[in-house]
């Protein structure tokens, strides 16, 4: 089964900055939509991000935008989630999936992804 890996995660202050990174080692990331998810503690799971291969077409949860912004790295096939102005709120597991279909709003909400992560943990306090 593919598997896809989660790095990056940490502690932060309010304010500070952190970026996830997303690998696989039997999938070619370039020829995949990959979305970024979150579980907050006592939460649903819910997407926060994705972006079509070729990196055509990036989605955005309201809550996050214009403080994440989500970015590939062919060469290294990897999807990185950087992460500024972070919140308490922010506060989650955080889950990079993939699937070949298009990135959408609806995909992301529905959250029709076909292989996880076992996801990194993101912790914003002061």
């Amino acid at each position: 089964q593919v598997q896809l890996v989660e790095s990056g995660g940490g502690r932060v202050q309010p304010g500070g900055s952190l970026r996830l990174s997303c690998a696989a080692s039997e999938l070619n990331l370039n020829y995949y939509t990959v979305g970024w998810f979150r579980r907050a503690p006592g939460k649903e799971r819910e997407g926060v991000s994705c972006v079509s291969a070729g990196a055509g077409d990036t989605y955005y949860a309201d809550d996050v935008k214009g403080r994440f912004t989500i970015s590939r790295d062919n060469a290294k096939n990897t999807v990185y989630l950087q992460m500024n102005t972070l919140e308490p709120a922010d506060t989650a597991v955080y889950y990079c999936a993939a699937t070949q279909d298009r990135c959408s709003w609806y995909l992301v909400k529905q959250q029709l992804f076909g292989s996880w992560g076992q996801g990194t943990q993101v912790t914003v306090s002061s």
